[in-house]
């Protein structure tokens, strides 16, 4: 468990985070990904060098994503090696620092000592600050393959935010060989689903027209919440040679969304109300965790299937 307590004008408040190696530790096939997205991101994880970033506020599943893809990636003759603030769950066979900002032993200072260790694979558990982005970026030019995540909420804002951090665009383009941005949501209890009024649930929103819709009534197999389990809803960027071009003549955010879009890229919003028209999740749970505004021409998409 890792437990965190805070004094408050009305007592102590107290969160628990549960911690469970056998469900926390899912291999990388397990975790939701569509079969043309776990193709690509194989495709990356087995290049000899580069960087993959998984983006997502806190709580979005992005640690549980990482320790699939090392797991994925970890072989008999693979170094692997990773800096985590704390080290959450440990894995056989891959060395795990721990850093202590307390002492000056940050993510910079540990990925410093950890380039001497000549690693071939290094995780970095988040990119804070420039120094961090800077050393990370530099091992991964120079022969290393680092997996590390970000706080931003999508994809492209995550090219963005490295940029603001101080590294120039063309050391993004060519250090960067996938992003990868993921939310959280509920899924619907299979006992007490019910099938829903469509019109009434989005009355106020403009979001793509489904058929039919779901949600859960509440019963003793889901605590009465309508919901059990949860499931992940994905974003997948490829930096390909368009976007390498683009980055390098500083395209801003919206040339490099249109470029994405022409690729193919499917957004947070589009893969959960995918998973919304199967009856996984509910449109609440959905309107309230996932961003829909980059879908574009919504009179267009506001059509009934």
């Amino acid at each position: 468990m890792r437990v965190s307590t805070l004094p408050t004008a009305h007592g102590e408040n107290i969160v628990i985070r549960l911690l469970d190696t056998s469900q926390g530790l899912i291999p990388l096939s397990k975790i939701g990904l569509n079969e043309k997205i776990l193709k690509q991101i194989l495709g990356i994880l087995n290049q000899p060098q580069g960087m993959f970033l998984v983006t997502g506020p806190t709580g979005s599943g992005k640690t549980t994503t990482l320790y699939a893809m090392l797991k994925q990636l970890q072989t008999d003759q693979e170094m692997i090696i990773t800096i985590e603030d704390p080290v959450e769950y440990k894995l056989p066979g891959i060395l795990q620092v721990g850093v202590k900002e307390a002492i000056g032993f940050t993510f910079a200072t540990a990925l410093r000592s950890i380039l001497r260790q000549d690693p071939d694979i290094i995780m970095v558990g988040e990119i804070r600050d420039r120094d961090t982005v800077e050393i990370a970026v530099r091992a991964s030019l120079t022969g290393h393959f680092v997996l590390s995540s970000v706080h931003t909420n999508d994809t492209v804002s995550t090219i963005t935010r490295l940029i603001d951090l101080g590294l120039e665009p063309f050391l993004v383009s060519s250090a960067v060989s996938g992003i990868f941005a993921q939310r959280l949501v509920r899924k619907i209890c299979e006992k007490c689903k019910i099938e829903m009024d469509f019109n009434a649930e989005v009355e106020n929103w403009k979001v793509p027209l489904i058929k039919k819709c779901y949600k859960g009534q509440g019963c003793k197999e889901c605590h009465h919440t309508g919901y059990k389990g949860r499931i992940g809803v994905y974003e997948f960027l490829v930096i390909d040679t368009k976007l390498r071009r683009l980055l390098a003549k500083r395209a801003t955010e919206d040339e490099i969304w249109e470029a994405a879009r022409e690729n193919g890229l499917v957004t947070l919003f589009e893969d959960a109300w995918e998973k919304v028209k199967a009856g996984i999740t509910s449109v609440e749970e959905v309107l309230s965790k996932v961003p829909y505004k980059h879908i574009e021409h919504p009179e267009i998409r506001l059509e009934a299937e």
